[in-house]
């Protein structure tokens, strides 16, 4: 009687976004509330309903108001985006690939969005008529430039285009672009406490301006991965089988590729370069509600923004009044859960022989 529950219960998409919708406001009220400060959750509420409603809360004390809405709000929100994007970003890429060791980390797109990150702080750069959008716009066109290049370089080697030449290119191209990166901060000067600090992940101090900045290129990227869900979906049984049911794949393709890259160059550029969300919680939410993209795509979004707040809460409190890089986290959690996907595949595979 178990089993069949469990199965209905899984099966049930309503129940699955219930509990990640759950997830995520449960982890944006601990985001808020938890801190060197303890913030009683019904004040939350009451701050943040007074400046959306522009009403006049009775009893607000000042300072809460001040640490919720200049401190704790944006950063919340930031690593809520950040997460968001990079986990659509990996489950669309896993789709694609059909390999659930894609992720914009293991194919290169991240390196490549650093590396445009870094010439920008290295440089300071700042593009007329952009302004202050200067970094996320360079970070993208690398982090574009990067997975056309993996794709031209895994096609040279292997006609094919095997996903696992793919990952392989992804891997080795990350690990040229990390040694310019050490080039870089060998060679800065002032500007290395800055690029150390944004390489290893964070969204500490960082205000309301960053999450302008993310914003609009995650509303973009967003819409086209689920205005594509159907054809990922159709994609996941081969590009063969995609082209006999009237998918453009070459061109849809491309259309995926670019949408996650611009996801992750611009969670890169207010972020730094955080490993492993979009690895982990794509597969971990494959495993419990399933592989439809209709479904997985909005899904990972939810659970992904609720992660990295969670992380993120995690790296300021665990040694308080000190602070933790958030990829430090994520790469601890997300390692093992990378070698123990790459364990099952290998059995996976040997069995099928």
């Amino acid at each position: 009687m178990q089993k069949p529950f469990i199965r209905t219960f899984l099966n049930n998409k309503g129940f699955a976004y219930i509990i990640s919708t759950a997830f995520l406001i449960i982890s944006m009220l601990l985001g808020i509330s938890i801190g060197t400060v303890s913030i009683p959750v019904p004040a939350i509420i009451e701050i943040i309903g007074a400046e959306i409603f522009r009403f006049q809360g009775q009893g607000i004390d000042s300072m809460h108001e001040s640490i919720v809405m200049d401190i704790r709000l944006p950063r919340v929100l930031l690593a809520g985006l950040v997460g968001a994007s990079l986990a659509i970003a990996g489950a669309a890429f896993q789709g694609l690939l059909r390999n659930p060791l894609a992720d914009p980390y293991t194919l290169g797109i991240s390196s490549g969005a650093s590396i445009g990150a870094v010439i920008t702080l290295f440089f300071g750069i700042s593009l007329p008529l952009l302004g202050a959008f200067t970094l996320p716009v360079l970070s993208i066109l690398f982090a574009f430039a990067t997975v056309l290049f993996v794709l031209f370089f895994a096609r040279r080697v292997d006609r094919l285009l095997r996903v696992e030449t793919i990952i392989l290119t992804g891997i080795i191209l990350s690990s040229f672009l990390g040694s310019f990166i050490s080039l870089m901060i060998a060679l800065s000067g002032e500007e290395l406490r800055q690029i150390i600090g944004w390489l290893l992940g964070s969204v500490s101090m960082r205000g309301w301006e960053y999450i302008k900045i993310i914003f609009p290129f995650f509303i973009i990227g967003l819409v086209i991965l689920l205005a594509n869900t159907r054809e990922l979906n159709a994609m996941s049984f081969g590009e063969e089988r995609a082209q006999h049911l009237g998918v453009n794949v070459e061109r849809r393709k491309l259309l995926i590729l670019l949408s996650g890259s611009l996801l992750t160059g611009s969670a890169v550029a207010v972020s730094g370069t955080i490993g492993f969300v979009g690895l982990v919680i794509p597969h971990l939410t494959r495993t419990v509600w399933g592989p439809d993209h209709r479904h997985l795509l909005p899904l990972s979004v939810l659970i992904g923004s609720g992660f990295l707040i969670l992380a993120d809460l995690v790296s300021r409190t665990i040694i308080a009044p000190s602070e933790l890089p958030i990829g430090v986290i994520t790469a601890l959690i997300g390692a093992p859960v990378f070698a123990l996907i790459l364990m099952r595949n290998r059995k996976e595979r040997s069995a099928g022989r």
